[in-house]
């Protein structure tokens, strides 16, 4: 009995030295902090600004001993709060999207002064619509040269009801507030309340610019090629508010469904690897990582080639705290958040593949960059068919798909259904061209509008990784050293708010597929002939569209 109330007894002062130590471990960093701040003239207070002292980044912030910046506390790493000195580190896109505007002017008003008097020196600014960076213009920008020859101006037939995807009746009426949803209100004075609250009759020009893309859409194409619209989506995608955020059912990697303001949606694909990563030559197609700058890439080639069938993609700098983590209400997403060994704010959601921690999305420290896709309309008022590429790989290890081993495959897809008409067969090959030149080898289903049956384009959804007249033209063009691809895509990802999109030896590869290309169709006219290689598509100045009779 005497032997267990000692026990008792020992047990109790175990646990109070333990309680003991743990309180001055608590204690120990804040009184080391407040010694430090003594010592040098700051009076402990920890909110102290230094008008002249030089801001603290990131790496400097890190590069601190721990009795200089203390310790994490406890509850801070329970609940994600921020971790950055940075002011900027607090505030979502939006708000930066508004610093950073009035940064830029401040600049350019510097170098205007600076510039004063040397006339020589002073170059035109272009800036752009789509909410991209402003970026030095030449005399005569070689990409509008390329959209000023007459292959780009090619008209399309007279549009009639059924070659418009919606049929739009001026009856009806977009009316944000009849959702009932506040959420759309600005706390600061209201002003995008102003721009969705109709005072007036609202008529289809004063719609959502999401919702005029989606009024757009036709027969031959996502939209149009001087669509004033586009360039509005594109500044939408990059400053509109987010509101909600949720994963994406289906896929093999992660991606987000992001909602705005103004109650569009766009799909969010965030950055895997850097620019510089390659993947390694040992890796199949299929395992490798989506990438959110070849989703950019892919819809500023598809304007190049003018086949105007991705839907409008740019890129965004997204608070993980602030724009995804606090605004999601979906719990599975935000259990996986997490605090790296860093200090940098991470999470890897639910998908098939690489949604784990050690394949954990980070930011810097809570920054990351993404690329936004623009919701085509919902499935329940323009209903879409997916369709099985028949040059789609096997997806396995050893085996081989068939096109790669059968030599009379190629016939057999001509007589087969939609391939045997129509311009099904001609926008699989542009479609391969399109992979080809982009590098993406996961294309192994497509998909089209249901209303619109056979006779209509080939939608270039997920890009992450014979032919017509046209195409072959615009290829060649594209291969002369006026137009060089390379300097064609460059200049129009420079309007991209993450610019660099591609490094030098991706835009290199590009000019390399595209003569290896035109090397491989040459080789076909010359051995088939011309007639029977090449789809004359072209008449006059207008593109002729077969019908639904034609072989």
């Amino acid at each position: 009995m005497i032997l267990f109330r000692k026990f008792r007894v020992l047990i109790l002062m175990v646990f109070l030295v333990a309680c003991t130590m743990h309180i001055m471990i608590d204690l120990l960093p804040k009184l080391e902090k407040r010694a430090t701040g003594a010592e040098s003239g700051d009076g402990g207070c920890q909110c102290a600004h230094h008008t002249g002292g030089e801001s603290q980044g990131w790496g400097k912030q890190r590069a601190r001993t721990a009795a200089e910046a203390g310790w994490p506390n406890k509850h801070t790493l329970r609940i994600l709060q921020d971790f950055s000195n940075e002011p900027s580190s607090n505030l979502t896109s939006h708000s930066l999207e508004k610093i950073t505007t009035a940064g830029d002017r401040a600049d350019s008003f510097r170098r205007m002064k600076t510039s004063a008097g040397k006339a020589d020196d002073h170059k035109p600014l272009m800036g752009d619509a789509s909410g991209g960076r402003i970026v030095p213009s030449r005399a005569v920008s070689r990409l509008s040269r390329l959209f000023e020859h007459p292959l780009y101006k090619v008209e399309l037939p007279p549009l009639t009801d059924d070659d418009t995807l919606f049929n739009v009746n001026n009856d009806i009426r977009f009316y944000p507030r009849a959702t009932g949803n506040q959420g759309w209100h600005n706390e600061d004075g209201n002003e995008d309340e102003e721009e969705f609250s109709p005072t007036e009759e609202v008529t289809a020009e004063s719609y959502p610019n999401w919702l005029r893309f989606h009024i757009g859409i036709n027969r031959y194409e996502l939209y149009s090629r001087h669509s004033p619209v586009l360039d509005a989506l594109l500044k939408d995608l990059v400053t509109q508010r987010i509101t909600s955020v949720a994963m994406k059912s289906g896929g093999t990697q992660l991606k987000l469904i992001m909602t705005f303001q103004n109650y569009g949606q766009a799909l969010f694909k965030p950055m895997k690897q850097t620019r510089e990563q390659e993947t390694p030559p040992d890796f199949f197609y299929f395992s490798d990582f989506e990438r959110h700058n070849a989703e950019i890439a892919a819809f500023h080639l598809d304007r190049i080639l003018d086949f105007r069938r991705v839907p409008p993609v740019a890129g965004r700098l997204v608070n993980m705290t602030r724009e995804i983590r606090d605004l999601t209400r979906d719990k599975k997403l935000w259990r996986t958040f997490f605090i790296s060994p860093a200090n940098n704010v991470c999470f890897y959601g639910e998908c098939s593949y690489y949604c784990s921690t050690e394949h954990a999305l980070c930011g810097k420290p809570d920054q990351i960059e993404g690329s936004l896709a623009a919701f085509l309309p919902d499935l329940n008022l323009a209903k879409r068919k997916t369709w099985r590429n028949p040059w789609r790989r096997s997806y396995h290890k050893r085996k081989k798909a068939e096109w790669e081993v059968d030599p009379d495959y190629c016939d057999e897809v001509k007589q087969t259904p939609p391939y045997d008409r129509g311009t099904r067969l001609l926008d699989i090959m542009d479609m391969t061209i399109f992979d080809f030149l982009m590098g993406n080898m996961d294309r192994h289903h497509y998909e089209t509008f249901e209303k619109f049956g056979n006779d209509t384009f080939i939608i270039h959804l997920d890009n992450g990784r014979g032919m017509r007249k046209s195409t072959y033209l615009r290829l060649q063009l594209l291969a002369k050293e006026e137009y060089q691809l390379s300097s064609m895509m460059e200049e129009s990802l420079l309007r991209d708010r993450l610019s660099p999109i591609l490094i030098q030896p991706h835009l290199q590869a590009m000019d390399r597929r595209l003569r290896l290309v035109l090397q491989v169709v040459a080789g076909c006219i010359e051995k088939e002939g011309y007639v029977n290689v090449v789809e004359e598509d072209l008449v006059g100045d207008t593109a002729t569209h077969r019908g639904p009779g034609h072989r």
